[in-house]
């Protein structure tokens, strides 16, 4: 029981750190979305690399104990350096960033190097004639590794999104509350030493597996000659030095690399999902009638359908394949497993496809965009270089919402005409820019627009006052600005809500009705005028809110779901049944997430 509730609070504590990891890098340390990747890759890359580190330790120096032991204090340590560099008012970004790779360092070298010992451990406190127990055992030490994960992918996406510290979203309670869980963990696992059976150290085995491999290639070339008979195995060339035992076990252990040729290539497709699917969802509508998913929390996905899938193959469709008198060995479940999961990026590479098609490009060179905000009392034309014109006339903003760019293409500096009921509005735009023109009877005023679609699923909204009298603390969320009198504000990011803020013209407030500020949408508020306790306002939106459904990332996660099923659980059944006599951590160190399911 202390192993099971270790792992399922270790779990919890790796992958809810690492739900929120991909946009604490955009939005927090302000990385591109391709260096943001490349860090998360290389980081789960050591996670994953460092059992290779851990399992020698176990069985040569420490033993299991003593390495779960020291190295989950490192994990501890990495947990709190990690929280520690996402409190906003600790050291500059610099500081930052020199905290975030530390403490990610440590808890890599944590989590790898403790990952081939646990499981083993658990497994030693059985005696041989246990099975059953044993099996019961791993059965539901795999569940909590499950429900470890399942739940803190739900859980910390939500302390990052719906809490707010710092005036911002806080990643250090989202760091915090894994840091908590790992040292709980830590708590649990020595309060059962004194129940614990621990074996001694067997010496430094994988250092014996390679010694054997290179005196059995050293004898086998000096011995290449045909005057030499040939042996069954090329491995029976180290009888000469090594002990049969370790021979028949390191035989065991080549036969099982063989099968790990493809993990590489599926593990580095299976990883994406807390990278690019992320940032995929993060230009994705993720509103489920009410229900608004953060975008980190579809990565939940994952482990929901392996636990559901698990039993569906197990129970339903490996049977009926088995009525059909097919033999499905473990190598045909492999590869289709890795043809599902190249199935399940065809379907993400569809749904960026229609993502971007929602998403419009912005001036190319040779090419200009202008909106026209009418405000006027009647229609309103445009007639721009080489007789460029509307379609159909600029209506007003009262019956036309939301105001369409015009495209122009010309080379430099061209001059626009903008007509309506007045004297005519001389606008002068340059190529590879965009612009809105706001036009009232009294005249035309002309603003240069960034036409960049917010980022990470944020709404954008500026504002433009039409009033002879500035406007101060316009305050919404954590946003409190103020616009001058006929002046504008640049944009300011905001998370998707229906807005009502409020705001003062001298000693007097009011509120605004702003309305829903959707993903991804941009929007020009123009204030216009006071009625009652309410300064009037028309909005525009400048870029269109994101459309497409986050629902659609549904079958690629479940085909790459599907894919692990098939993957990585018979690929691990087959190491257990090949392995299962060599003993030790090192036959557990092999560089993938441990038993059942990636969640380990």
């Amino acid at each position: 029981m202390f192993i099971i509730v270790n792992e399922f609070c270790e779990r919890f504590s790796y992958y809810g750190m690492k739900a929120v990891l991909t946009l604490y890098f955009l939005n927090y340390l302000h990385w591109d979305e391709n260096l943001s990747t490349t860090v998360y890759h290389a980081f789960s890359g050591l996670c994953y690399f460092t059992p290779i580190i851990g399992a020698p330790i176990a069985d040569a120096w420490l033993g299991k104990f003593n390495t779960i032991f020291w190295l989950s204090i490192l994990y501890v340590v990495g947990h709190v350096i990690k929280s520690v560099g996402a409190i906003p008012t600790v050291g500059s970004t610099e500081v930052h960033v020199a905290l975030s790779v530390v403490g990610l360092i440590a808890i890599a070298l944590g989590t790898g190097g403790i990952k081939p010992c646990v499981s083993a451990f658990g497994g030693d406190q059985f005696n041989e004639e246990h099975v059953q127990e044993r099996a019961k055992f791993f059965s539901i030490f795999y569940l909590s590794i499950n429900a470890g994960s399942l739940i803190s992918t739900f859980v910390t996406p939500v302390l990052r999104g719906d809490v707010q510290c710092f005036g911002t979203d806080c990643y250090a309670l989202a760091f915090g509350v894994p840091a908590a869980l790992m040292f709980f963990a830590l708590i649990v696992f020595v309060s059962g030493s004194g129940m614990y059976k621990k074996n001694p150290p067997q010496g430094n085995i994988l250092g014996s597996v390679f010694k054997c491999i290179g005196f059995a290639i050293k004898n086998r070339w000096n011995h290449r000659s045909k005057a030499h008979p040939k042996r069954e195995h090329w491995l029976d060339w180290a009888t000469e030095k090594y002990p049969k035992k370790l021979i028949t076990e390191v035989k065991m252990v080549t036969k099982v690399l063989f099968l790990y040729i493809p993990l590489p290539m599926f593990w580095a497709l299976f990883d994406q999902q807390g990278s690019r699917w992320t940032l995929q969802a993060t230009r994705m509508n993720t509103d489920f009638k009410g229900f608004v998913a953060q975008p980190d929390q579809m990565q939940i996905l994952n482990p929901l359908l392996i636990l559901i899938l698990i039993p569906v193959f197990d129970l339903g469709i490996y049977p009926l394949i088995k009525l059909c008198k097919i033999n499905f060995k473990p190598l045909p479940k492999m590869t289709v497993g890795m043809i599902i999961a190249a199935l399940a990026f065809g379907v993400a590479t569809v749904v960026e496809f229609k993502i971007n098609e929602t998403i419009p490009d912005p001036p190319k060179s040779g090419e200009s965009f202008l909106q026209v905000m009418n405000l006027a009392g009647g229609e309103v034309t445009i007639n721009g270089p080489g007789n460029v014109q509307f379609k159909e006339p600029a209506l007003n903003l009262n019956d036309y919402k939301d105001p369409e760019y015009l495209k122009m293409k010309f080379e430099g500096t061209q001059t626009v005409t903008v007509s309506w009921g007045g004297d005519p509005c001389l606008v002068t735009v340059n190529d590879t820019a965009a612009y809105t023109v706001v036009v009232q009877d009294s005249g035309c005023r002309q603003i240069k627009d960034p036409f960049e679609k917010p980022s990470n699923g944020l709404a954008a909204v500026r504002f433009i006052n039409l009033m002879n009298e500035a406007v101060y603390n316009i305050t919404f969320g954590d946003i409190d600005i103020s616009v001058e009198a006929e002046g504008e504000t640049v944009y300011k990011t905001l998370k998707r809500a229906k807005v009502i803020a409020t705001a003062r013209i001298g000693s007097t407030e009011y509120s605004i009705d702003l309305g829903l500020l959707d993903f991804g949408g941009a929007y020009t508020a123009v204030l216009t005028g006071v009625r009652g306790t309410e300064i009037t306002v028309v909005v525009g939106e400048d870029i269109p809110a994101n459309s497409f459904h986050v629902a659609w990332q549904i079958p690629q996660y479940f085909l790459i779901s599907a894919g692990e099923v098939m993957f990585s659980i018979t690929g691990l059944e087959f190491s257990y049944s090949q392995v299962r006599s060599c003993g030790g951590s090192v036959c557990a160190a092999d560089p993938r997430p441990p038993p059942v399911t990636t969640h380990g």
